[in-house]
């Protein structure tokens, strides 16, 4: 069956972990459910075996991933960057153009930095991207809010956690399906 283009192909996509961090994550609104929706997304795609790449946003001074975050993801090294976006580390779109991903599924923070800034570069490096809009945060809605609505209207996909799921999946057939839907509810 001919799918629509924007729908996720999971043996094309793969998960990226923006800057979830110890210092950076308590100043979150819904910070609780930010890193429940993420940890969600990273069991999932561990279970649908999609690549995961976490960035870490100068860990000496906003120190490193969460520890729930990181006990989901086992053995992922972050990639550590200074610059806002996460293309600024060169490796990260070539790691991603030689395991052939054509879609980035974007979690994390903040909205309206790191993440709109890696989601716009993304896309100028020829990705797809999908940002799950209740698994990333900001300190303020406003801020928020108009990342979505800049995103949205350069090309970014606005999606959910439980949508994303349910694209990478396709079918209620795929042997990853009941463990995948256990997480959801």
């Amino acid at each position: 069956m001919e799918r629509h283009p924007k729908l996720l192909r999971r043996e094309r996509a793969a998960l990226l972990v923006v800057d979830v961090q110890e210092r950076l994550w308590p100043a979150m609104r819904d910070g609780q459910r930010l890193v429940d929706r993420i940890v969600i997304m990273v069991k999932a795609c561990g279970l649908l075996k999609a690549p995961i790449f976490v960035t870490e946003q100068y860990p000496k001074g906003l120190g490193h991933t969460l520890q729930v975050i990181q006990e989901a993801l086992g053995r992922t090294d972050p990639l550590v960057k200074m610059t806002f976006s996460c293309c600024g580390v060169t490796q990260l779109p070539r790691a991603l153009k030689e395991r052939e991903i054509e879609q980035i599924i974007v979690v994390g923070i903040e909205s309206h930095v790191c993440v709109i800034q890696t989601a716009l570069d993304l896309i100028h490096h020829g990705f797809q991207v999908h940002v799950i809009r209740d698994a990333i945060s900001s300190r303020f809605e406003q801020d928020e809010r108009v990342a979505l609505e800049r995103m949205a209207r350069e090309g970014v996909v606005i999606s959910t956690v439980e949508m994303t799921l349910f694209e990478l999946m396709r079918t209620a057939e795929v042997p990853e399906f009941k463990e995948v839907s256990r997480l959801i509810k």
